[in-house]
């Protein structure tokens, strides 16, 4: 799992054992500290989503705005937390990450 954490351009990983509250505590830190957050669950992902870091990593204006559309949430730049969940199923999306933090919005 990785969090963005909104005043900094970095990226937080939270590792250990499975099935101990990891993705609640990153949810709820969304809920308490952010307007809007998106929570991309890689053990449950669909084509749609995978296709997007595929296709538009390059274009990320497109990227959000597909992923925003997805998940039927308004982004919010610097307001917005996107959760990965099990990226390490979605070793594409792990890449990614460095991308998306140094683009900074979410």
């Amino acid at each position: 799992m990785s969090v963005v954490y909104k005043t900094s351009k970095t990226a937080m990983l939270i590792d250990g054992a499975r099935r101990v509250g990891k993705s609640y505590i990153a949810e709820e830190f969304a809920k308490a500290e952010y307007k809007s957050y998106i929570l991309i669950d890689f053990n449950r992902i669909p084509k749609e989503i995978t296709d997007l870091f595929e296709l538009y990593l390059n274009d990320l204006d497109t990227f959000f705005l597909y992923l925003s559309n997805y998940y039927n949430v308004k982004l919010y730049e610097r307001e917005t937390l996107v959760i990965f969940d099990e990226v390490q199923l979605f070793p594409r999306a792990r890449s990614a990450i460095k991308y998306l933090v140094a683009d900074g919005r979410y």
